[in-house]
């Protein structure tokens, strides 16, 4: 009889897994709330939507996750977004194949992580002040390259901006989305399925015991600013294809909105605790919250980064709150 109790007994969610499930809770409440005010908000395109208009910024989010989890912070990606954007349409400006630029743009952002990245580690500084140096470094390119928005009329570039994939009657994705999921999907099997995620969770815990046990924390900890950096540089494409344009003030404050997401994701700020999956509902939750403001039409967009405020103080409590409920359990 007991061992029966014990077994219809409801199971306790892992601590671990709690901000994840607060943070979908919270984006079906968002979501369920909109389509019970709004009478076309609970429609599939609408869901759809939150991830064609914010593809490049889970791009973001899974490269600052990676960065988080070690207990470092990248400052620069907003920045490094504008510089791709700006890169991509000068080249193409030149005339330079597409293709070519694509990869130009991309190895550019992983050699930018890769310098950020050794600066941080081999010269023992703090991640706050060298992808501070970064931010300004990059958003400084773009006003060499112009100071003006350059047009982008490729089209390959503009084929891909007005392609959509069907899913359905009425239902469509975008290219860029797709190559987000994908993004994500790659992310969670170097996370949770290679030594490299495995050591990237354990120098975010505590680096001193990844190091005694034969890790490579430096592999590791530069290697991250190079993801970050490389999706940085993706999602400057990806916002490239959505705005046909390259333009230096791009992306302004995305950084902080990327960080935003991770956090309300569930991912600690200190390291070695969170999810990609939970930055990726993080970002779907400041999406609903953009999609609400503009169905109301009537209220400032200033709203949303009150919300956005509220919920990142509220998350970064919660986690407080298991931090110690882990250590006196």
């Amino acid at each position: 009889m007991t061992a029966l109790a014990g077994r219809l007994r409801p199971r306790r969610v892992p601590t671990r897994f709690l901000p994840v499930v607060v943070t979908f809770a919270l984006f079906v409440l968002m979501f369920s709330g909109g389509a019970l005010r709004y009478e076309s908000f609970g429609s599939g395109q609408v869901l759809l939507n939150l991830l064609i208009d914010n593809a490049f910024l889970v791009v973001l989010a899974v490269g600052m996750t990676f960065v988080i989890l070690t207990g470092g912070i990248d400052l620069s990606v907003g920045s490094v977004v504008a510089l791709s954007t700006m890169v991509a349409a000068a080249l193409l400006r030149a005339g330079w194949p597409p293709l070519v630029v694509m990869v130009l743009v991309l190895a550019g952002g992983a050699l930018f992580g890769l310098a950020m990245g050794a600066v941080i580690h081999y010269l023992d500084l703090q991640p706050f002040i060298v992808t501070l140096a970064g931010m300004f470094l990059a958003r400084g390119l773009c006003y060499v390259i112009d100071l003006e928005s350059v047009p982008i009329d490729d089209p390959l570039f503009r084929t891909v901006a007005q392609t959509a994939v069907p899913l359905g009657e009425d239902l469509f994705l975008s290219p860029s989305a797709l190559v987000a999921l994908a993004v994500v999907a790659v992310a969670v099997y170097v996370l949770h399925l290679t030594r490299f995620g495995r050591t990237v969770y354990a120098v975010g815990g505590n680096p001193q015991s990844a190091l005694l046990m034969g890790l490579r924390v430096a592999q590791a900890r530069v290697g991250v600013y190079v993801i970050s950096g490389a999706c940085s540089a993706l999602g400057g494409l990806l916002f490239t294809f959505y705005m046909l344009s390259g333009y230096s003030l791009h992306a302004v404050g995305v950084e902080l909105d990327a960080i935003a997401a991770v956090v309300i994701g569930g991912t600690l700020l200190t390291g070695g605790s969170g999810f990609v999956l939970g930055s990726v509902l993080g970002v779907l939750v400041l999406g609903t919250i953009q999609t609400i403001l503009s169905f109301e039409g009537t209220l400032s967009s200033w709203w949303s980064r009150i919300v956005i405020g509220l919920l990142l103080l509220v998350f970064v409590v919660l986690q407080r709150v298991l931090a110690r409920r882990t250590h006196t359990g």
